[in-house]
């Protein structure tokens, strides 16, 4: 334990030394936060302007289930591990926060283009708490639970057992949104297209902090 505390610690003195991962991180965090207010400000405009629900093949076609305990403590879970996973490794940080930023927006413009209102039946998801910010009922192409999962997996490809890990998540988060009929069947399937997508784009934008996620920097001996 106290071997692996050094190592990180170790880590981010060499990181945190060198005023280019600084600057890159710092843009990173604040792209996110831009990213997030973008995101609620766009949902608040769907949720104004949503028309009429429509019918489709798979929620026309079973019933609603109480899945709003995955749907939104799920969630906070899933992101309190995935946090664990970028802190633990501080090269992650930049280039993972900006391909999430970028998502993050361009969801926000996609929300924004067609105003279908959620289907009819749906479970019915929680108006007060932290998440209630953040998740809505007529943001609904595409589904952020479903390609934010797979957003991750294309990130950490390279590392096993994360990818598989987050592939789950994302098949299991693309089931939940079904199962409360939270999200239309075209949400669910079109993430996985348009997340993979966003995911080259942001290989394109931000060359350099996929270069450091990939190699990172050298941790400070203890000698030093």
């Amino acid at each position: 334990m106290k071997t692996h505390i050094s190592r990180i610690r170790n880590l981010y003195t060499s990181h945190f030394k060198e005023r280019k991962f600084v600057f890159s991180f710092l843009v990173s965090f604040g792209f996110l936060i831009i990213s997030l207010l973008i995101s609620f400000y766009a949902s608040i405009y769907a949720n104004a302007a949503a028309s009429n629900p429509v019918t489709d093949i798979i929620l026309s076609n079973i019933r609603v289930y109480d899945v709003d305990w995955a749907f939104v403590d799920g969630v906070l879970v899933f992101w309190i591990l995935v946090s664990i996973i970028l802190l633990n490794e501080p090269k992650r940080l930049p280039f993972t926060l900006k391909a999430i930023a970028t998502f993050v927006i361009i969801r926000s413009v996609f929300i924004t283009l067609t105003h279908i209102a959620v289907f009819p039946t749906h479970d019915l998801i929680p108006t007060t708490g932290f998440m209630s910010y953040f998740i809505s009922n007529d943001d609904l192409f595409f589904s952020a639970h479903t390609g934010l999962p797979f957003l991750l997996a294309l990130i950490f490809w390279d590392e096993k057992y994360l990818r598989y890990f987050f592939i789950v998540s994302s098949i299991f988060f693309g089931a939940i949104v079904l199962l409360g009929h939270y999200h239309y069947s075209i949400d669910v399937a079109a993430a996985f297209f348009i997340t993979y997508t966003i995911y080259h784009i942001a290989k394109k934008l931000f060359p350099r902090d996929l270069g450091l996620f990939k190699k990172g920097i050298e941790p400070v001996s203890r000698d030093e």
